[in-house]
């Protein structure tokens, strides 16, 4: 196939008009497959990855089911995100580690034998359990345990090797240090749903901890006295920090600042959807708490907290852009290059490069999805549509 006439977001995350060669389902300079599709007046970037989310169209990755997986696979996929690493909630360690499996058997079985369009399970984000019953938001308080080897090993073993993120709240675990010796290099270790100091927190960097969960939502505000787990990410440059640019969590003005302290290289876009996402307004669940969903915002009806967000990862990207004041390639590299970096994926996805899988997906220049092409197959969205 070759994709003709695009807007190329490049390898140097910046536009150029030119042509795209697929070909066995990567990108190449040349294809042997002569169909074409114009592109003409289109944007040809990376298809998304979202490393942070629980669901969308009505079905939670905690649901458990290999239906579920698919069903959200499939949806991804659909508005342009073809790599997933879905973040389970804090439940009973058993549920967990049988989630675990579902998406460990779901990897190993649909996505070796399906070539339906879908994206495709990454990895999986602990959010819970090991975190702080303080800064639990729309998290069960009653599963909320300790961290523990033990266990984060049953994790790990239960996923195949499927689980790349582990959430703690250090503060609440006195053998923070241990844990983090034991388990980095065989998982990242996030600081997740956390009251933090900075001292706590910049000592859980400084030991191997190397990622945020959703950046200033789930911890202490960034105070000039008192700078916290924020004050610790922008001190440790080998931590990479989600960042959920909904126009609901976090304010533009904060979003902007962000960039500023950190730069754009260590910000990771995600959309943190539950399974409202897709849906109409109503009520939802999330992690067996009822939530409330009206237009892009999803409250615990318990105690009105956040509960996750409605927005897809490309509703985010649309939206960092005309609301946030985030340049278009800033928040396309936020959404494609920086996650797949993150996950160790960098070498063969994030970017239109020959010998990448040839994922990508073809904009308007209104920021709509014209057509998402995975594996070098394209969707039937026509761009002519």
């Amino acid at each position: 196939m070759i994709i003709k006439n695009a807007v190329i977001f490049t390898e140097e995350q910046c536009f150029e008009k030119g042509d795209i060669c697929i070909s066995d389902g990567v990108f190449s300079s040349a294809s042997e497959d002569t169909t074409e599709l114009d592109a003409a007046g289109c944007y040809a970037i990376p298809g998304l990855i979202d490393l942070h989310f629980h669901g969308c169209q009505g079905y939670d990755f905690c649901d458990g089911t290999m239906e579920a997986v698919e069903r959200i696979a499939e949806y991804e996929a659909s508005v342009g995100v073809t790599g997933i690493a879905p973040a389970t909630m804090t439940l009973p360690v058993e549920e967990l580690k049988n989630i675990l499996s579902v998406g460990a058997e779901y990897k190993r079985k649909v996505e070796t034998t399906d070539r339906n369009i879908k994206a495709d399970l990454l990895g999986i984000n602990m959010e819970g359990p090991f975190i702080s019953k303080v800064k639990k938001g729309a998290q069960d308080p009653n599963h909320i345990i300790p961290c523990n080897v033990k266990i984060a090993e049953e994790f790990l073993e239960a996923s195949n090797g499927l689980v790349k993120f582990i959430g703690i709240a250090p503060e609440d675990n006195p053998d923070y240090l241990d844990f983090i010796n034991q388990m980095k290099g065989r998982v990242d270790i996030s600081l997740a749903h956390t009251n933090a100091d900075y001292e706590t927190a910049i000592s859980a960097f400084q030991a191997g901890a190397n990622h945020a969960v959703h950046l200033f939502n789930a911890m202490p505000s960034f105070h000039h006295r008192d700078p916290g787990v924020i004050g610790a990410v922008v001190d440790s440059d080998h931590v990479y920090a989600e960042l959920i640019c909904d126009g609901v969590h976090i304010h533009p003005a904060m979003v902007r600042a962000t960039f500023a302290m950190l730069g754009k290289e260590r910000i990771v876009f995600i959309s943190d959807s539950m399974r409202a996402a897709g849906m109409p307004d109503g009520r939802y669940t999330l992690g067996g708490l009822d939530v409330e969903v009206k237009g892009k915002k999803a409250v615990l009806v318990s105690d009105g907290a956040l509960a996750g967000s409605a927005s897809t990862l490309m509703d985010c990207v649309r939206t960092a852009v005309r609301e946030l004041q985030i340049p278009l390639e800033t928040a396309i590299a936020c959404a494609t290059v920086n996650p797949a970096k993150c996950l160790g994926l960098y070498e063969e996805r994030g970017s239109i490069n020959i010998g990448k899988k040839a994922d990508m997906v073809l904009l308007d220049q209104d920021l709509k999805v014209r057509a998402v092409i995975k594996d070098g197959y394209c969707s039937k969205k026509s761009i002519f549509d």
